[in-house]
């Protein structure tokens, strides 16, 4: 059983690295808190979103859902959960948090974060976790941009204390941490 989280940039090789550490896996739990693939809305995301599920292999099991920690503990077998980023942005759009003050949502993503670094911790499976590195480069002029930095750099550090290892994807190629 190993427990990894699996970061990087932008089109750095994340989500197919981590799929590969589960390739001889079946069934994997998929978990996404992505959003709903609607063509009609928006073809790229859409497009995306396809290109990941044709990669995965016909046993694994897709759950789309924002409740990561119930769904890494409820499980059976093995997690890939992709990703972080994206969880956090869905998290403050349905909390209203990019126009709210941090106060009235803050204390809530802390017990939504340290909750699913429970699960993962807990997990008697393997579980591989996709985020985005964010933060090296300039400081956002928009608090939006600061906010989801500032978060998602606290969301990663409490899910990699959970995890065995850690893996930076730079230009896809994996470097163990």
């Amino acid at each position: 059983m190993v427990h990894v989280l699996v970061t990087g940039g932008v089109r750095s090789g994340k989500s197919r690295h981590a799929e590969s550490l589960l390739a001889t896996s079946a069934p994997v739990s998929y978990l996404t808190p992505g959003y709903p693939a609607d063509p009609a809305h928006d073809a790229e995301w859409a497009a995306r979103v396809a290109a990941h599920r044709l990669r995965r292999p016909p046993a694994w099991r897709t759950v789309e859902t924002l409740d990561l920690a119930t769904a890494v503990a409820g499980a059976d077998g093995p997690v890939l959960i992709d990703c972080l980023g994206t969880w956090l942005t869905r998290l403050l759009d349905a909390w209203q948090g990019w126009d709210d003050e941090e106060i009235a949502w803050a204390p809530r993503l802390a017990g939504e974060t340290a909750a699913l670094a429970d699960a993962v911790r807990s997990h008697p499976a393997d579980v591989v976790v996709v985020t985005n590195e964010v933060g090296w480069g300039l400081v956002s002029e928009y608090r939006a941009g600061r906010l989801f930095a500032d978060h998602l750099g606290r969301v990663n550090q409490a899910v990699a204390a959970a995890c065995d290892q850690v893996v930076l994807m730079v230009a896809g190629r994996p470097v163990v941490l």
